[in-house]
């Protein structure tokens, strides 16, 4: 089934903003949400100790109205989740970080991800701070399910959201973030911050995806942001106006057959895409579409390689049909003898 059909039947634009349709009685989820209790969303997923841990976003109904800059996104704590296989339980280990209990935090706990070197968990999180700036802050463990203690300031140089930790085959860590609209990462294009600062125009570059290579200690910058370059086939930088294909946010790094594969969202048109490239900083190639729009918004992903299979971690709003409810999902992820990735379709006609 063709892209257009599925934005046809699972959206619709009103006045700007997009709203989340249910999904039509013709079609259905090719798999079921992990946690039904209460919703969960932008899963990333880990690997440790041959076990799967999940950090996903909590979500909560503040009762606040939809908008184009996610006001209505109101999160306030993280719950952490593991599965010993897939198909599988996914347990809820409890609270491992409030909000509370960040001493700058201001409001919109959102996007999390966590890494572990040296006998400590780390857990990255974007958090508006009391100005109403995004920051991005690191909590530590002992443990990978918390509970997690927060570092007393945020990571210096850090904005933005949507932190997406890799760690390459040489030790190296790195990390991806960033996001547009209320993201806030088109007011940093001139590396300070300027609330009024717009994205570009149409015809001119699309403002990349940040990456930074962190400190062995892995609670800081390492060396200075940089920016990442998306390039079409004739070896150009996407253009704003490529709404298909240029970033939004969701950012996420995986390694196969030595090649780094950057994935994100398109955000306001819903796929999540591809590009590879042969270096963790870029410039990255765009290959095509990994996951066909879902149930929802936009999605948010993570790829994680568990006992020899490959799965993508996702989500929509399968439970709730509201935005901002939604719920955790797991799937299998194929990547063909080429080197590229098979779409994955997220709703199948009922037979």
């Amino acid at each position: 089934m063709k892209s257009e059909l599925f934005i046809t039947a699972l959206f619709l634009t009103v006045s700007g903003t997009t709203f989340s349709q249910t999904i039509p009685d013709s079609l259905k989820p090719i798999s079921q949400p992990l946690v039904t209790d209460i919703y969960t969303a932008d899963p990333s997923a880990h690997v440790f100790n041959g076990k799967i841990y999940i950090y996903p976003s909590h979500d909560i109904d503040a009762k606040i109205p939809e908008d184009d800059v996610g006001g209505h996104f109101a999160m306030k704590d993280y719950h952490i989740f593991s599965m010993t296989s897939i198909p599988g339980k996914a347990v809820d280990n409890g609270i491992a970080l409030d909000i509370k209990d960040i001493p700058w935090a201001g409001r919109q706990l959102w996007a999390p991800d966590a890494a572990y070197k040296n006998g400590t968990y780390f857990l990255y999180f974007p958090v508006k701070d009391k100005q109403d700036v995004f920051r991005m802050g690191v909590a530590t463990s002992k443990s990978p399910v918390g509970p997690f203690k927060a570092q007393p300031e945020p990571i210096k140089g850090s904005y933005s959201i949507d932190p997406a930790v890799f760690t390459d085959t040489d030790g190296s860590s790195y990390m991806y973030f960033g996001g547009i609209w209320g993201g806030q990462l088109q007011r940093w294009q001139t590396g300070n911050y300027n609330a009024n600062s717009k994205e570009p125009a149409a015809t001119e570059p699309a403002i990349g995806c940040r990456v930074v290579r962190l400190s062995k200690n892995m609670l800081e910058f390492a060396e200075p942001v940089k920016e990442i370059k998306i390039l079409d086939e004739n070896g150009k930088e996407l253009l704003a106006g490529d709404n298909n294909r240029r970033f939004f946010e969701g950012s996420w790094m995986h390694k196969y057959k030595g090649k780094y594969y950057f994935t994100y969202s398109t955000g306001d048109t819903h796929f999540l895409a591809y590009a590879v490239g042969d270096s963790p900083y870029g410039p990255f190639t765009y290959k095509g579409v990994l996951m066909e729009p879902v149930q929802g918004w936009t999605t948010h992903h993570s790829i994680v390689e568990f006992k020899n299979k490959w799965y993508i971690f996702y989500h929509d709003t399968q439970l709730s049909g509201k935005t901002h409810l939604r719920n955790i999902k797991v799937t299998e992820l194929t990547h063909n003898a080429d080197g590229s990735i098979k779409t994955i379709v997220p709703y199948v006609k009922v037979k």
